[in-house]
């Protein structure tokens, strides 16, 4: 039933897509606030998304969460899909597997856009931990990153790291991100860093696929560590 769903959507709405991937570090040592505020955090992405007439048709959200790595919501829009899933944590922080399925899943999903004459902007993804690589292949891990700064450097994807307290290791989330500084969120701000995250999607969603969209930089003192 839902691949029916998913070719039906493809088919009824050919508004150009703008594939968001949330890749999650859900592990144990997010229990407590961290896990909650993230919560609170993702619901808002989603409503407030939602209430973009615009992006509400053309943003595509897919949930990856790692610890262990799970697809918690494939690629939808969210006139589709407007209600995220319950978040948990447990378990370690594989982060190179995790990526990994972020864009196994994301490069299906442009298959599927190609296939059905589907245009789409370019995509995004949001890589936030709490800590170090844990419980996954070094490997794994140095062929994700070297494939994440391939595409960044080609323009097919955007990448932002976000660190998330004290442990966070920031020296690997650099490593995903050849263009730019991976930023700290301050505190448990995840409600404002998706509050900005929804509006830069929106930005986008009203751009022409191609053109190159100026972020809301300034924006970012309402969550990060500048």
């Amino acid at each position: 039933m839902d691949r029916i769903i998913e070719f039906d959507d493809l088919l009824d709405n050919p508004t150009p897509r703008v594939p968001v991937v949330l890749c999650l570090d859900c592990s144990g040592s997010m229990t407590g606030a961290p896990i909650e505020e993230l919560n609170r955090g993702v619901k808002s992405f989603y409503e407030e998304v939602y209430a973009d007439e615009i992006a509400r048709y053309s943003a595509e959200i897919c949930i990856v969460t790692f610890g262990p790595v799970q697809v918690e919501t494939d690629f939808q829009t969210l006139d589709v899909q407007p209600n995220p899933p319950i978040l948990r944590a447990s378990g370690l922080t594989p982060m190179g597997e995790a990526v990994k399925k972020s864009l196994d899943v994301l490069e299906e999903r442009k298959k599927k856009y190609r296939d059905n004459g589907v245009d789409y902007y370019q995509p995004w993804l949001v890589l936030m931990t709490d800590g170090y690589p844990e419980g996954g292949s070094s490997q794994i891990l140095d062929e994700q990153v070297a494939r994440v700064s391939q595409m960044v450097q080609s323009r097919k994807l955007t990448v932002f790291p976000i660190g998330i307290g004290e442990r966070a290791d920031m020296a690997t989330l650099q490593r995903f991100s050849p263009n730019r500084l991976p930023l700290k969120l301050q505190g448990l701000k995840f409600k404002e860093f998706f509050a900005w995250l929804s509006k830069s999607v929106s930005r986008v969603s009203q751009s022409t696929p191609g053109d190159k969209v100026t972020l809301d930089v300034a924006g970012l003192s309402g969550w990060a560590e500048i």
